[in-house]
């Protein structure tokens, strides 16, 4: 089973906005992007035509690689609102 098949199997409960959040102008000038590669959910990609991260916080995994990895600094990140997330067991 590969990584893909793995997330496919998890649930979420998408809440109304972001836990995550970036300065865009801070990502603009960033040559690593490390964000948008070492978040195993992909939830992270660079939108090379406008010129922003894209953030698809509802696959979020809650795992904070994103901050850690981010050398500017710049992700904000919170836990999900209550009942927000995902959802690693049935139940």
């Amino acid at each position: 089973m590969n990584i893909n098949d793995k997330l496919a199997t998890l649930k979420y409960n998408k809440d109304k906005e972001s836990h995550l959040s970036v300065n865009n102008d801070i990502c603009i000038n960033c040559k690593e992007k490390y964000c948008t590669f070492i978040c195993p959910a992909n939830v992270y990609e660079w939108n090379t035509n406008k010129c922003e991260l894209t953030i698809r916080y509802e696959n979020c995994l809650e795992c904070g690689a994103c901050k850690i990895a981010c050398s500017k600094k710049n992700i904000n990140w919170k836990y999900p609102n209550a009942e927000h997330g995902v959802k690693f067991k049935n139940g």
